[in-house]
């Protein structure tokens, strides 16, 4: 039977200085055919970036300096905050003023971020609150914060150079790499603004390189490992694995690539039985584990005790966290409480799932329902907090019942146990808690009731008025806590004798007229968690100060540590709700659409793609496939290609970037959550370098292509490739850069029509500019849009008084316009028939005229729509309980009622309350 042919039949046999007598480890095994018996592989040689020849680092330096022109290039543009630098610049404020805030991604990159400006004088009073807040006015050193993810992108360049040339490319592929990244208009964008993706990549693409080194290490065999390269490059490996991760969990996709090119690595060495000793396989082992999950781990906790000990103080992301991580911040902490609460105890209620707040009223009704008065939660501590715990009958005195809530303060202190009936007196008010068949004002469920606070002073009350405590020992703290109510340990329902419902919260919040606080119902099929209260404060005269005290836990680093990856991974994996610029990952490889960032001035800043850069990465990728399919085939049906050693170092070498590529992109057709372009900027990377090494194979490599001896051809390639990369980035440039642009010259390169930048918000011509160019530091034109409910008037600007002038002027007046799905505009009769019944998706459009001092309009055909991108929760998703105070998003029992509809009513009121618009981010990030 005839012997099956070889690819290598087909290809000359690699130069013999690819495997060289110098790459053999010396005393290494071999058969009589030269076969390495030892895990050195075959074809590799020692690519030692440090013994670089000076031409390469001078070529190195010089491609780092044209990246330092194009990233720096008008870096102060624009000069108002752009998309997430909403968030991520108000991190930094938070972090100098140590105030606590709640956000998706781990803390590295905003430490740096807060450190960049805190070294520039930035005190953290400006906010950065809306997106177009003027910068220069205030005197924000936003440049010198611009300037770190710019370095960050900067040092890209040098990155994947070193790194190609450690998979050992030529110095002309690395160069081309180098200059792929450099002219990339997504990349470029997003390192020339105060976000995270610039930290992001460089952390990923540092890491991609001391990999690269070290597993060209480990590839030379025994006489490599354990030296001081070796172990350099593994530890530098471990930082940049730590990195990553602590910038987003976007890391988490690189430690996976890492760890499973770690088990191939430890499965050959398991194979080697001629240098491997069980003792050395162990070491082998134990020095991977130490670099690549004690190093990453400890750096990842480290940053967030630097975290902790940053944000000492409360801040808006207080509600997120439990009671026992908030009494760890300063005025947070509480003083011991009497541990045992009694008849007639001043106690303050807090609801245990959503962190919402304390169970609250005040002197203002319902305006519907009843019309009695509101109960709440309230996030603060408050006197409108404090209930006394009434028995459902008054004490016997000598002359009859005691009356009035105090009637328990003398005699015998009488504990509180399972099955109580109770009556809760609101002591400000006079009123006690009450509930009655009757539906609440927002959440109108068949299975809810509203909780009203009803009666005066001195008026006995009635049925309604009665709830029974039910302890619930499960969550209950202690064998004292599961049989009588005790402060902080207790957890327990109260239940209604009249309707049997469960006093209720849900992370539903009261319109204005409730001030947005949250919604307290009584919930007759409410689930467990939402039903669970306890008592924080308590006082009584018969509690001295010789009786039982407690107080918090102190949960410690790793248990706030612990508690807030978990807030971290709810609230991530709550975002979601659709999003306008949100995108999936089949359209990222193909770029079918991009992300608005920021409009105004007659500019737009527009995140898209090189396309030429992005498609051909595609295409490579694409081609790794089908080659190993069909080395797959050919493999199964007998074919010894794998005999050929550039066979061999193509599927690995290659294969370890499309791996990289597939674990930084697949993972996410798993989520559900809001998804944007730019988390593909990692697999981008992994692309990028795999189309160099394609490359470098056909052009340098795969001899029976008959390129490797017409080098002029490979470096023709790469100059015109390189050109064509140029030239399309330059074309998108304004978009990048958010430089003039005219409509003409948008259309032309619009090539998909799902690339939604708006041409029309450009001038016909680049002299129009002229006419309405804004001042430096206009600061009335840069505020954000925010989204009216429907109780919002139109809003006028501040009567001023005019000036004379023959120039052209351009005045802005806001007007709000609400329009059915048809685009019918609604009067506001219509729109408050409609209040409370369906949801409103806003939009954002500014149009400007140019009028003279007559008012008479100059030129026709200059409106722009701004084009403000609205906002996505991927960074700090603010809870629904109070305005400008946040609740937790979910806790370990999440929160479902049980009528599958009255769940979809309540996500529709959540979103008709968020009504500001909110930037994208990964942010949330997220972060997202």
């Amino acid at each position: 039977m005839a012997q099956k042919p070889s690819f290598s039949e087909y290809t000359e046999k690699p130069p013999q200085e690819t495997i060289s007598r110098s790459s053999i480890p010396s005393g290494t095994l071999r058969s009589e055919k030269g076969k390495v018996k030892d895990f050195a592989s075959d074809g590799v040689t020692d690519n030692d970036i440090f013994m670089l020849p000076a031409s390469d680092f001078q070529l190195l330096g010089l491609l780092t300096a044209v990246a330092a022109l194009v990233r720096l290039f008008r870096i102060y543009q624009p000069s108002s905050v752009v998309f997430d630098e909403v968030h991520f610049g108000g991190f930094a404020s938070k972090y100098i003023k140590g105030r606590f805030f709640m956000d998706v991604h781990p803390p590295l990159a905003k430490l740096l971020l807060t450190l960049a400006g805190w070294l520039a004088g930035f005190d953290g009073d400006f906010d950065f609150k809306d997106i177009g807040k003027d910068y220069v006015e205030p005197g924000v050193p936003y440049v010198a914060m611009r300037l770190l993810p710019a370095l960050m992108g900067v040092m890209t360049i040098p990155t994947i150079f070193l790194t190609l040339k450690a998979t050992g490319c030529r110095t002309m592929t690395a160069a081309m790499g180098a200059g792929l990244i450099i002219f990339e208009n997504g990349l470029l964008t997003q390192s020339r603004l105060i976000l995270l993706d610039s930290p992001l990549i460089i952390f990923t693409a540092f890491t991609a390189l001391a990999w690269t080194c070290f597993t060209n290490q480990h590839e030379q065999g025994p006489a490599k490992a354990f030296d001081a390269s070796w172990w350099f490059w593994l530890v530098a490996t471990g930082l940049g694995l730590g990195a990553t991760v602590s910038v987003k969990w976007v890391g988490l996709f690189t430690i996976a690539w890492v760890g499973s090119l770690t088990i191939v690595q430890l499965w050959v060495l398991l194979g080697d039985t001629a240098t491997v000793t069980p003792r050395r396989l162990l070491k082998h082992f134990l020095a991977r584990l130490f670099c690549l999950v004690v190093i990453p781990l400890t750096f990842y906790l480290g940053l967030f005790a630097i975290h902790f000990i940053c944000l000492v103080n409360p801040g808006d992301g207080d509600g997120f966290m439990s009671s026992e991580f908030q009494a760890t911040l300063n005025s947070k902490a509480m003083q011991d409480v009497p541990a045992d609460v009694v008849l007639g105890s001043r106690v303050s209620i807090r609801h245990h799932n959503t962190h919402g707040g304390y169970l609250h009223s005040h002197n203002h009704m319902y305006p519907t329902g009843s019309k009695q008065q509101q109960i709440t939660l309230y996030p603060h501590k408050d006197e409108n907090n404090i209930w006394v715990l009434e028995n459902q009958t008054q004490p016997e005195g000598l002359n009859g019942p005691i009356a009035g809530p105090n009637a328990w303060d003398a005699g015998e202190s009488i504990p509180i146990r399972d099955k109580t009936v109770l009556r809760l007196h609101h002591s400000v008010t006079d009123r006690r808690l009450h509930s009655h068949d009757v539906r609440p004002p927002v959440s109108e469920a068949d299975w809810q009731n509203e909780v009203s606070a009803y009666g005066y002073e001195g008026f006995e009350g009635d049925a309604n008025d009665y709830f029974r405590v039910e302890i619930v020992k499960s969550l209950s703290d202690g064998a004292a806590a599961k049989e009588r109510l005790r402060t902080i340990e207790t957890k327990f329902r109260l239940i209604h004798i009249m309707t049997g419902c469960a006093l209720f919260s849900h992370k539903v919040k009261l319109p204005d007229w409730g001030f947005e606080q949250q919604e307290v119902t009584c919930a007759k099929q409410g689930t467990l968690p939402n039903s669970i209260w306890y008592v924080e404060q308590n006082e009584h005269p018969l509690l001295g100060a010789d009786s039982e005290k407690v107080n918090y836990k102190d949960p410690g680093f790793f248990g706030k540590f612990w508690e807030l990856q978990k807030v971290m991974w709810t609230t991530n994996a709550g975002l979601v709700e659709s999003h306008a610029w949100d995108s999936r990952p089949p359209s990222w490889p193909v770029l079918r659409r991009g992300i608005n960032f920021w409009g105004k001035d007659r500019r737009q800043i527009y995140l898209i793609g090189n396309p030429i850069i992005w498609w051909s990465s595609t295409v490579a990728i694409g081609i790794y496939f089908i080659f190993k399919a069909l080395s797959v085939l050919r493999w199964q049906r007998g074919f010894k290609d794998y005999d050929n050693v550039t066979f061999k170092r193509f599927d690995y070498e290659i294969g370890t970037s499309v791996l990289g590529w597939a674990f930084h992109y697949f993972p996410f057709f798993l989520m559900q959550r809001q998804l944007f372009l730019h988390h593909y900027f990692p697999a981008l990377y992994f692309a990028i370098v795999a189309f160099c090494q394609v490359y470098d194979f056909a052009t340098n490599r795969i001899v029976s292509l008959g390129l490797r001896d017409r080098p002029a051809i490979g470096r023709g390639g790469v100059a015109v490739f390189l050109a064509a990369s140029i030239v399309a980035f330059t074309l998108y440039a304004p978009l990048s850069y958010g430089n003039r642009w005219t409509q003409s010259a948008c259309n032309q390169v619009k090539i998909l029509n799902t690339w939604d930048f708006d041409c029309s918000v450009f001038p016909t011509e680049l002299s129009q500019y002229s006419i309405d160019a804004p001042s430096a530091g206009n600061a009335a034109q840069t505020a954000a849009p925010v989204a009216p409910g429907p109780s919002e008037k139109e809003s006028q600007d501040i009567n001023v008084t005019p000036q004379p002038s023959t120039e052209p002027s351009v005045s802005r007046v806001e007007k709000v316009e609400y329009r059915d799905q048809d685009g019918n505009i609604l009067n506001e009769e219509q729109v408050k028939l409609l209040e409370g019944k369906v949801s409103f998706e806003t939009r954002y459009e500014t149009r400007t005229r140019v009028i003279d001092a007559d008012g008479k309009e100059v030129a026709d055909g200059l409106a722009e729509a701004e084009g403000v991108a609205p906002l996505h929760p991927d960074v700090e998703r603010l809870p629904e309980t109070a305005a400008e105070v946040p609740e937790d998003d979910g806790r370990d029992f999440p929160a479902t009622a049980s009528p599958q509809d009255d769940v979809s009513k309540e996500k529709s009121i959540e979103r008709s309350d968020d009504g500001k618009a909110r930037p994208a981010s990964e942010a949330s990030e997220a972060t997202g």
